[in-house]
């Protein structure tokens, strides 16, 4: 159950920019503590175009690449982790275990989840919950706070 929610309508990707930014400073603000992101929308909706921009905006400086293939793309930056996995192709959910998916969650570390769907009961509870869906011209994006953690991240981002 949600214990914050949040809309953001995303006309351009400049906009989608924008509230990555907004939400990734937010979530910095919440560190050490650890925190979850899923992603949730259709193919094409901008769930990695979203990620970019917040992996970006949390300081990496290089490219982010889809992790379609390789399920999961690390991102290390000064006292912080990120993880961005991508579970679109994952067989069965059992790959997370051989692949020691726990160790992935923990202080310190933000783990953007596409397709969280597919991971099972394998993943973490998320903190955040991001639905993202075509809308018009733009994109909507309907964030649902499941945690305190996210709760604290959802009221100190300005365009929710």
């Amino acid at each position: 159950m949600a214990l914050a929610r949040g809309a953001f309508y995303a006309a351009t990707e400049q906009d989608t920019a924008k509230l990555a930014t907004d939400l990734a400073q937010a979530v910095k603000q919440q560190l050490p503590q650890g925190i979850v992101v899923y992603l949730q929308g259709d193919l094409g909706a901008g769930k990695t175009t979203f990620s970019r921009h917040f992996i970006q905006a949390l300081g990496h400086s290089g490219n982010v690449k889809s992790p379609t293939y390789t399920l999961v793309e690390p991102y290390s930056l000064a006292g912080l982790e990120i993880f961005h996995f991508d579970l679109y192709r994952l067989a069965d959910p059992e790959e997370l275990e051989f692949m020691g998916i726990r160790d992935y969650f923990g202080d310190n570390r933000v783990c953007l989840i596409e397709w969280p769907q597919n991971g099972g009961q394998n993943l973490a509870p998320a903190d955040l919950v991001i639905s993202i869906e075509p809308d018009k011209s733009g994109r909507r994006f309907s964030i649902a706070a499941i945690s305190l953690t996210g709760r604290a991240a959802l009221q100190l981002c300005k365009r929710i």
